[in-house]
C-alpha cells in the first residue's frame, strides 16, 4: 500500500508540473516585432537650368544676357588685343639671341677673316642685335667713332621695332573697362525706363537692366586684366631684349678697338 501511495504521489506530482508548464507557456505571449518600413524620399524636381553647365555654355549664356551690342564690341576688343599680343610675343621670341656666342663668333672670325668676314656672320644670324653688328660693322672704315653712332641710331631703330604695336594693345586695355562702364550706365537707364514706364518700383523691372549692367562691367574688367598681363609681359620682354643690345653693343665697340689697334 505505501507502495501504491508513493507511486499515486510522484504521479500527481508529475502531472501538476506538467499543466503548470502548459499555464506558463500560454501566460508568455510573445509581442510580435513591428517591422519598419523607410520611408522613400519624394522625387525632388530638378531644373535643368540649375544644373552644372559646362563652361563654354555658361559663357555663352552670360553673353547673351549681357546683350548682343557691347559684349560683341567687348569680345573684339578682347580678340584684336590678344592677336596682337601673339603676334609680339613670337616677334620677341624669334628676336631672341644669343649675344654671347655670337661676340665669340664676331670676334673669330675679325681675326681669321676680317670685317667681311665678321659681316656675314651676321647676316647668317637673326635677330636685332646681330643686324646692329652688321651696321657697325659697315661703317668700319669711317672710323670708330661713326661705328658708335651708327650703332646707336641703328638700335633706336630695332627699339621702336621691338616696341612695335603696343599701343594698340594699350588702346584695348582702356577701352574695353569703359565700353563696360558705358554697357552699365545704358543697362541702369533701361531699369529705370521700366520704372517709369511701370509707375512702381519692383526689383522684377529693374532686375534685368542692373544685371545687364554688372554683366557688361565685369566682362570689360576680364578683357581690360588679360590684356593687361598680356602687356606687362610683352614690356618685360622688349626691356631685357634692349639691355642686352645695349650691352651687345658696348662689347662690340671693344672688339672693333682691339681690331683696329692691331692692324
Amino acid at each position: 500500500m505505501k507502495n501504491l501511495f508513493a507511486f499515486l504521489a510522484v504521479l500527481g506530482m508529475l502531472s501538476f508540473g506538467t499543466s503548470a508548464i502548459a499555464v506558463a507557456q500560454e501566460d508568455v505571449v510573445e509581442e510580435p516585432t513591428e517591422q519598419v518600413i523607410p520611408e522613400t524620399p519624394a522625387p525632388v524636381d530638378v531644373d535643368p537650368d540649375e544644373e552644372a553647365q559646362p563652361l563654354h555654355q555658361e559663357i555663352k549664356r552670360i553673353f547673351i544676357e549681357g546683350g548682343a551690342g557691347f559684349m560683341g564690341v567687348v569680345l573684339l576688343a578682347l580678340i584684336f588685343g590678344l592677336a596682337i599680343s601673339i603676334e609680339r610675343i613670337l616677334y620677341l621670341n624669334f628676336a631672341t639671341t644669343n649675344t654671347e656666342k655670337l661676340l665669340l663668333n664676331v670676334e673669330e672670325a675679325l681675326e681669321n677673316g676680317g670685317i667681311e668676314a665678321a659681316k656675314e656672320v651676321c647676316r647668317d644670324t637673326r635677330g636685332p642685335v646681330a643686324s646692329i653688328f652688321y651696321q657697325g660693322l659697315s661703317k668700319f672704315d669711317e672710323g670708330i667713332d661713326v661705328v658708335e653712332k651708327s650703332v646707336v641710331a641703328y638700335g633706336g631703330v630695332q627699339t621702336g621695332l621691338l616696341e612695335k604695336n603696343m599701343t594698340w594693345i594699350s588702346l584695348f586695355i582702356s577701352i574695353a573697362p569703359m565700353l563696360g562702364f558705358m554697357g552699365t550706365v545704358i543697362g541702369m537707364i533701361a531699369a529705370f525706363d521700366s520704372i517709369e514706364a511701370a509707375g512702381d518700383i519692383s526689383p522684377s523691372l529693374v532686375a534685368g537692366g542692373i544685371k545687364v549692367a554688372l554683366i557688361t562691367t565685369v566682362s570689360g574688367l576680364v578683357v581690360a586684366i588679360i590684356l593687361q598681363v598680356f602687356y606687362n609681359y610683352i614690356a618685360s620682354k622688349v626691356d631685357a631684349l634692349v639691355n642686352t643690345m645695349e650691352d651687345a653693343s658696348i662689347s662690340l665697340i671693344d672688339i672693333l678697338v682691339k681690331y683696329n689697334l692691331k692692324k
